[in-house]
């Protein structure tokens, strides 16, 4: 066989001589390759046709990723029926839940960059011509999608779904409700039974946690920003109507071939605008505000925290959910799901509606088919929202001249000001809140956990958790240069840059210091001279961190600022050429 073979009619709207699996596919020369397609069982139509890749973040590490798997046997059907050849593959999981509270969450964020590093070398490695990438936990969302950017192939993003909400003594709880139990716990305010039967029964099925956590949110941008099918993002992960999502991905990203619609026509500066409107609407995680500039770096666009926060800030916060609210994605799903919330933003010119979709038609085509639902209230109409301004905010100061993030929705008082005290780690952080070694009013300082300093950025769930298990949520003030968790709740900043491992003020601060934050003027600053920070800094010395060899070492030398998404690499704009153009 010379490779010349057009394969089935249904084939013939794509154009193999521009596709990037004629390197691998075509002419005498690849009779080698495709021997070893024939040994996988295909035949000469299929080695014919357009190869997508379909990519897993499948594991077994926790149920976020546990149903991956099987959604991709559905998704393949679909690039079947689409006259496509399907390839599977798998890539890497951290599961935030599982690494959160120990060196493991280290891991973390770096897995983001490896996920989208490893799904680019498979896909240039075997000359796919196209992506369906599914993922299920906090950062392997954003690395699916970052990978679809920077390698521009047609693609589309599926969710896994989330988790079901569980039953606790006749209230909804998640997994929110354990991090928080644990500080309930080491005050006597839970017994050990109850502890036990909690734990056993938060997580009830398969899925991402189902709050507004940052899997959600992230599910909620993947939706908005146009590389998710309609309504496919929302729906729980046991839920059957998956298979139709995951069936239509695949036979949609054919579609996206033959019209030759690729991420970076859909990933815009307007997309991304509205991808963070979304995350202020539902008040989403904080995270969202370090994997939109990320996702942006991989288009070759500037749109960095401070972009972000600048959308945050004229956007009402109008989604009633977990964290900060009482309901979970489950809920928004069963009375409209993301598209609904997207509706209201729309119709009253908080969205972009010019903006190409996976569907083939812009988001304003997409909502044109929407109802707005007014017998519900999880969502409410954006001309009248919870409240008028986001749920996710911006800080800067002297404090933070690259920025800082919080998440109010459901605070009620957005200004606090008190004495720092400091940590140089999560660890003698959380010792301290378990030891009660603190006082009400002072701000809890833990730094050198950036990006580089940790190394990974870690989230600081568990020991925000304790701290409202404790009864001191809006009692103490926490801010740090490393992460926090969609589930965390109170006045909370994280993202404080410059980090302390480069040398940022929050490294010179000592204990005692007065902090001021400001939420409502989005200000963050410690109450010092210029002088007193600069003769503080003549003394300070780098911090040496525990990995100084593997991946975490690796990934220390060439991290950026979490200003612009704590990315790896110089990006879109430096790029000489693109994959799909190979």
């Amino acid at each position: 066989m010379s490779g010349e073979n057009t394969g089935s009619k249904g084939a013939s709207r794509f154009d193999k001589s521009k596709l990037p699996s004629r390197h691998t596919t075509v002419g005498p020369s690849r009779a080698p390759h495709r021997s070893y397609l024939y040994a996988m069982g295909l035949s000469s139509d299929e080695i014919a046709q357009p190869l997508v890749g379909v990519a897993s973040c499948w594991n077994e590490a926790a149920p976020c990723n546990i149903a991956l798997m099987r959604q991709a046997q559905v998704v393949k059907k679909g690039v079947a029926a689409g006259h496509g050849t399907p390839r599977e593959f798998c890539t890497i999981t951290v599961t935030d839940g599982i690494a959160m509270g120990h060196q493991g969450m280290k891991s973390s964020l770096v897995s983001r960059d490896v996920i989208a590093d490893s799904v680019e070398l498979t896909m240039r490695g075997h000359c796919y011509d196209a992506l369906v990438g599914l993922a299920g936990c906090d950062k392997s969302l954003p690395g699916m999608m970052m990978a679809m950017v920077r390698l521009n192939v047609p693609s589309i993003f599926i969710y896994g779904g989330s988790i079901l909400p569980g039953s606790f003594k006749g209230r909804q709880v998640t997994v929110q409700d354990v991090f928080e139990a644990v500080g309930r716990h080491s005050v006597g305010e839970m017994s050990n039974e109850d502890l036990d039967e909690l734990e056993q029964v938060a997580c009830p099925s398969a899925g991402s946690c189902g709050a507004q956590f940052t899997a959600n949110t992230m599910a909620t941008v993947a939706e908005a920003i146009g590389l998710s099918l309609p309504y496919s993002c929302g729906a729980p992960a046991p839920y059957e109507i998956r298979d139709k999502f995951c069936y239509a991905a695949g036979e949609q990203v054919m579609d996206l071939i033959a019209s030759n619609i690729r991420p970076r026509d859909i990933v815009t500066r307007k997309a991304l605008e509205n991808a963070a409107a979304v995350v202020a609407a539902s008040g989403g995680s904080t995270n969202g505000a370090l994997h939109l500039p990320a996702i942006a770096h991989e288009c070759g666009i500037k749109f960095d925290l401070f972009d972000v926060a600048e959308i945050f800030k004229k956007t009402p916060y109008v989604a009633d959910l977990k964290p900060g609210g009482k309901y979970v994605a489950k809920d928004m799903f069963e009375v409209g799901g993301i598209p609904l919330l997207m509706k209201t933003l729309l119709d009253h010119g908080f969205l972009h509606g010019d903006c190409m979709t996976v569907t083939g038609r812009t988001l304003a085509e997409n909502m044109s088919h929407v109802s707005w639902n007014g017998e519900q209230d999880v969502v409410r109409p954006a001309n009248d929202p919870i409240t008028k301004t986001g749920g996710v905010v911006g800080l800067k100061g002297n404090l933070a001249q690259e920025g800082a993030i919080v998440k109010v929705a459901g605070m009620q008082t957005l200004k606090f000001s008190g004495p720092a005290r400091c940590f140089d780690s999560e660890e003698a952080a959380f010792e301290a809140v378990q030891k009660r070694e603190y006082k009400e009013g002072e701000v809890l300082v833990i730094r050198y956990e950036g990006p580089k300093g940790g190394p990974g950025m870690r989230e600081m769930l568990a020991t925000t958790a304790a701290l409202y298990g404790q009864g001191m949520g809006d009692k103490v003030a926490l801010i740090t240069d490393g992460r926090f968790s969609g589930a965390t709740r109170g006045f909370c900043i994280g993202h404080v840059g410059p980090e302390a491992a480069v040398g940022g003020p929050i490294g010179l601060l000592r204990d005692g210091d007065i902090i001021e934050i400001d939420a409502v003027e989005g200000t963050l600053d410690v109450r010092l001279s210029e002088e007193e920070l600069a003769e503080r800094a003549k003394n300070w010395k780098p911090r040496r961190h525990d990995y100084q060899s593997g991946a975490l070492w690796k990934y220390a030398q060439t991290v950026g600022t979490a200003q612009y998404g704590a990315v790896t690499h110089p990006g879109g704009e430096e790029e000489t050429h693109c994959y799909a153009d190979i």
